[in-house]
């Protein structure tokens, strides 16, 4: 189908909006009023850029407060209405978006709000233009889609159809099935927003918190299936309202925007997603620095590569990388498994994500790598066979507690946080669980977990705004199946937990004096559900990077986020190694 945005969905000036546009590749936009008002285009400048980029306008809009009023606003509005008319005709938009009435001045009068409806549609078709009504989750009296629909259905007139909305539709819980009654021909536009589910006031949820489907709450999906299967034949197209895309940049924006459609329609080729991790690689200035946690942890040195500064640390089925041809410490790339990389990849291609180049020596193995929204490398490989292990000659890998990669926590920048949930679990194919946030000593963490098929691949997202100093920290989590013999091999090298912190827990737990002193004496933290039990220790930071080793009981699913806010407050009272 037909793709299309909203101007307001990106930041910058008209101009800059539209070459961003169309440089995602959508086919038409919505030109939002005030973007316009603002522009020094002309409407007939307006129109050339959008034809010249290939595009095409498809709505214009708002066109407020004008349907159930007295006689003499009435005559205002069809005042106002001819000059939009006419500035529409230069634009050469065939279409304006009329939201119900949310004016003290409107009556609660359908046979009325259709009378007017059906003049301001009549006016319209003299000047080739289609009346969309849309029933706002804030009207005064007309706030629900089917009741917009009744109106337009009395209205009776050609040139007059419906606008749905999947946020005011949404957010209201209303029961989208109701679409497929309204003939497809009447549906004369659908707006698609996503949004977390928040407890607030609509129109302020509406105006601050909107995101592209796929990256919030809302069964979006499930919605333009119901306009489809009425027969709605017009452009999907994106609304969003959302104070950090106004902040991003405008051409990032709209490629996720177009991610986010594409997914959405589900014309994606499928691919089997990951299984697990296949390797952790740390960016780092030296081995040196990590080479003796590494071994504390139980980690031997198997390989060096053949061409290339990196090292390759195992464990079971545990793999670090250290590439040293970078200054600082970070996560910089992931490996991980799947039965078919050269599809993963394809799939992320087609999904707008940037293939790496990557320089191969001869003999070396074949890998395939895209970048994730915050610049993580992501490498997709099949280890059981000869693979990329060949290139670093290893040696025998050592059998000791840690057993494999159980997750990884990516930093992610502010702006980036919804664009790299959404990419994660269109690309990887990951389930997004719900949003937490964190009490930091000095602000706030915004956490989303996210697990694949199996748990195989888990990951972290996490944004922190705080006011002291740079705590965009990565961890590697390392399952253990003996974190008490981890812990004594690592005397000295984890974080301190504070002794108020288990006297909270014997508070909180029922737990044994034995297993309290011990996990008091090894600096161990716990957690558990109604599947199992966690317990997890962490490491001193290096760089940007620490370790968490973690051991889970029985069936727990979770990540030990309750003892969040306590390794925060350690770690920015010890910040580093």
């Amino acid at each position: 189908m037909r793709k299309s945005i909203a101007t307001v969905s990106v930041s910058g000036s008209l101009a800059e909006k539209l070459d961003a546009i169309a440089a995602a590749g959508f086919d038409g936009v919505e030109i939002f009023e005030n973007d316009l008002i603002s522009s020094p285009l002309s409407p007939e400048e307006v129109r050339t850029r959008v034809a010249d980029l290939g595009l095409t306008i498809d709505l214009y809009q708002p066109f407020r407060d004008f349907e159930a009023v007295p006689a003499e606003a009435l005559a205002d509005n069809l005042r106002r209405a001819e000059r939009k008319f006419a500035l529409m005709e230069r634009l050469g938009a065939p279409m304006l978006l009329v939201c119900s009435n949310v004016s003290p001045d409107t009556v609660d009068d359908d046979e009325l709000a259709a009378e007017h409806l059906r003049l301001l549609a009549t006016r319209a078709a003299e000047h080739g233009i289609r009346i969309a009504y849309e029933a706002l989750a804030w009207g005064r009296h007309v706030d629900e889609y089917l009741h917009s629909w009744r109106i337009v259905r009395m209205a009776d007139h050609p040139n007059l159809g419906v606008c749905l909305d999947s946020f005011h539709i949404l957010s209201r819980g209303s029961d989208p099935g109701g679409i497929e009654a309204i003939p497809g021909e009447k549906i004369f536009y659908l707006q698609l927003a996503d949004a977390p589910r928040l407890a607030m006031d609509v129109l302020q949820w509406s105006r601050h918190y909107r995101c592209f489907p796929g990256q919030g709450d809302f069964d979006v999906a499930g919605l333009a299936e119901h306009a489809l299967r009425a027969g709605y034949g017009g452009p999907l197209s994106l609304e969003v309202f959302n104070d950090i895309f106004r902040q991003a940049s405008a051409n990032r924006t709209a490629r996720d925007a177009m991610r986010s459609l594409l997914l959405l329609e589900g014309g994606v080729p499928s691919a089997a997603g990951p299984t697990g991790f296949a390797f952790a690689e740390l960016a780092v200035p030296s081995p040196d620095r990590l080479a003796g946690l590494l071994a504390a942890l139980g980690f031997a040195r198997t390989g060096r590569h053949a061409t290339k500064p990196v090292e390759l640390w195992e464990q079971n089925q545990a793999r670090i990388l250290l590439n040293s041809a970078h200054e600082g410490t970070s996560l910089s790339a992931l490996g991980l498994e799947t039965l078919d990389p050269a599809g993963v990849v394809e799939r992320a291609e087609r999904l707008l994500a940037p293939v790496l180049p990557r320089h191969r020596g001869p003999g070396e193995a074949k890998l395939d790598a895209v970048a994730a929204p915050d610049g993580t490398e992501l490498f997709f490989c099949r280890t059981a066979e000869p693979s990329w292990r060949a290139d670093f000659t290893p040696e025998r890998v050592p059998r000791g507690d840690i057993t494999h990669l159980d997750h990884v926590a990516l930093a992610q920048p502010r702006h980036h946080f919804d664009e790299a949930a959404l990419f994660y679990r269109g690309v990887l194919g990951l389930h997004p669980h719900q949003s937490v946030e964190l009490a930091d000593p000095y602000g706030l963490v915004r956490s989303r977990a996210m697990s694949g098929p199996g748990h195989g691949v888990r990951m972290v997202l996490n944004i922190a705004s705080v006011s002291a100093g740079d705590t965009s920290w990565q961890h590697v989590a390392l399952a253990s199946r003996d974190i008490m013999a981890t812990a004594r091999r690592l005397h000295g090298l984890t974080l301190p937990i504070p002794g108020n912190y288990y006297d909270d827990l014997e508070a909180r737990h029922d737990l044994s004096a034995n297993r309290l002193r011990t996990l008091r004496e090894l600096g161990l933290l716990y957690d558990r559900d109604d599947r199992g039990e966690f317990l997890h220790l962490y490491t001193a930071t290096f760089g940007r990077v620490f370790f968490e080793v973690v051991q889970r009981i029985g069936d727990y699913r979770g990540y030990g986020m309750v003892n969040s806010p306590v390794r925060l407050a350690v770690q920015h009272a010890r910040p580093y190694a």
